[in-house]
């Protein structure tokens, strides 16, 4: 299967898992928490099932790495060079508010690299989708449409987005090299896809993510021409360690 085709059977597959989210996202759920003390929902089990079923189906010799389904050994997984790197809802805390701000993240990971990802939020109706070969494209209400960053001088006012469940202290120190900003808060892997699209400038994270929260994000936002680093400057790469905590980083627009 070429890549177009694969990219495309990815965005219906997490469509569809959008889908099952919307049934138990209409009606009272199950809400219960992990040991680290984060929320996980009926949806986060349903779209789960629809995600692994289907990328088994489409690409059976890949392994698969979900938020939710995450006890595999790093011994194991250090072997792997290509594997699909899954949240299939991230924003669990934007799902449960139900202010619409969660996604459906599917990432395929080549040496350490998101070469391809799709970001859907389903309660908004749009798809956020990039692959290297091919590029990075937002679609909604079935009109697409593709993105391509345009560079942004570090001057004037800056539109930094930031999470709306999880403000960082560290955030202000780092907001004050920029003379002017205006805060823009948003849920889940959107906010780096407002990066790609060109609707905000920067977006800091100097707080905790976990690998899935940011592969599929990562590759749309980079895909279309946007800068995604740690705070040093180097790469944010994935499935280097042990732990699966990324570094802080930076996803920016900015010269």
């Amino acid at each position: 299967m070429n890549d177009t085709d694969l990219l495309e059977e990815i965005v219906n597959l997490a469509r569809r898992a959008g889908e099952k989210i919307l049934t138990i996202y209409a009606k009272d759920f199950n809400v219960e928490y992990k040991d680290d003390k984060s929320p996980v929902t009926d949806a986060d089990l349903a779209a789960n099932d629809v995600i692994t079923a289907g990328l088994k189906a489409l690409t059976p010799d890949l392994p698969i790495l979900s938020e939710e389904s995450a006890e595999i050994s790093w011994q194991e997984r250090q072997t792997w060079q290509r594997y699909w790197l899954v949240d299939p809802i991230d924003g669990t805390k934007e799902f449960i508010k139900k202010n619409g701000e969660f996604t459906v993240n599917i990432a395929l990971i080549e040496n350490g690299e998101p070469v391809m990802g799709v970001v859907h939020a389903p309660a908004l109706n749009v798809s956020y989708f990039a692959a290297n070969s091919i590029g990075a494209f937002k679609e909604c209400d079935e009109a697409r449409i593709e993105l391509k960053v345009t560079r942004k001088d570090n001057q004037g006012t800056i539109q930094v987005v930031g999470s709306r469940s999880h403000p960082s202290p560290d955030l202000a120190e780092y907001l004050t090299q920029f003379d002017d900003v205006n805060m823009v808060p948003k849920g889940s892997s959107l906010k780096l896809c407002l990066v790609a699209e060109s609707a905000a400038d920067v977006y800091p994270r100097l707080g905790p993510t976990s690998e899935w929260d940011t592969g599929a994000g990562h590759a749309v936002a980079k895909i279309a021409g946007a800068t995604v680093t740690q705070l040093d400057g180097s790469p944010l790469l994935y499935n280097q360690k042990e732990s699966y905590l990324n570094p802080y980083f930076v996803v920016s627009r900015l010269n």
